[in-house]
């Protein structure tokens, strides 16, 4: 057991086995990350026990969080107390994701959704048991004062601006140099020509399934983009991983402006 700071220790399940050396050192609380819950120790302390996991990364994760660490320095610390400790490429995006975050776990920011739509992809390769909740909601089902996007034929309501994911925008014409595409334009004017979005409830029946496909608005079957649950690259040059693409020469953007805003 190596102390990491003071009130916080690192260890293995065999350190349980003594009860008096976690009582000297003034341990109340127990955190097992570890696929098994390990036997208790004999003593007043409370034991809480999470799924597969490292401790390494839980701990990396405190040091980010209490210290305003960021990941390199945070994990660099925790090598020089325990040399042996090693973190899975899984854990250490995880925290890499938590880092560009500020250290907190927000749900409705673009980039924990697209890296939850990568990690989908990765456990129901099928496509067929995809949870309920990876799909916005139909924004043509409910009420809002954000931006929404319409199809630009019919004027149906397809996603609100909340569920468009940004990229890295990618390399321009080098990025196509592998199609030998000729009068490519200068970097300069390249630019992203479509939105990349979360999927959508609508969207559902064509989506689950199926690797890839064209996105058709519910309403009136106008062709508004594409999909692949393998990935697409961007106009710009960057490769998205899902994507959900619609074109924006396809959609309208359409704000809402307040009855004060127009009065005064």
């Amino acid at each position: 057991m190596i102390q990491v700071e003071t009130g916080v220790y690192i260890g293995a399940a065999s350190d349980l086995k003594d009860a008096q050396d976690l009582t000297n050192a003034g341990i109340t609380h127990i955190l097992t990350v570890d696929s098994e819950q390990p036997a208790s120790p004999d003593g007043p302390f409370r034991m809480n026990h999470v799924g597969q996991s490292r401790s390494a990364a839980v701990v990396t994760a405190y040091l980010m969080k209490c210290h305003k660490m960021n990941f390199g320095d945070a994990y660099a610390k925790l090598q020089q107390l325990k040399p042996d400790v090693k973190m899975n490429e899984g854990f250490v995006d995880q925290l890499a994701l938590y880092e560009s975050l500020g250290c907190e776990v927000d749900v409705t920011s673009p980039q924990y959704k697209q890296y939850r739509l990568q990690k989908l992809t990765e456990k129901y390769p099928e496509l067929q048991n995809v949870p309920k909740e990876l799909f916005a909601v139909d924004p043509y089902l409910s009420t809002c004062s954000e931006v929404v996007y319409r199809c630009k034929k019919c004027r149906r309501t397809l996603f609100r601006a909340s569920s468009i994911l940004s990229h890295t925008i990618g390399k321009g014409p080098t990025a196509f140099a592998y199609k030998k595409m000729s009068n490519l334009p200068s970097r300069d004017q390249t630019q992203c020509t479509s939105y990349f979005t979360e999927p959508v409830q609508w969207m559902e029946q064509a989506l689950l399934g199926v690797m890839d496909g064209q996105i058709l608005c519910p309403k009136c079957s106008s062709k508004l983009g594409s999909f692949s649950w393998c990935g697409e690259q961007c106009s710009c040059g960057q490769w998205v991983t899902p994507a959900f693409q619609m074109h924006k020469n396809r959609v309208d953007e359409i704000k809402h402006i307040s009855i004060a805003t127009l009065k005064s």
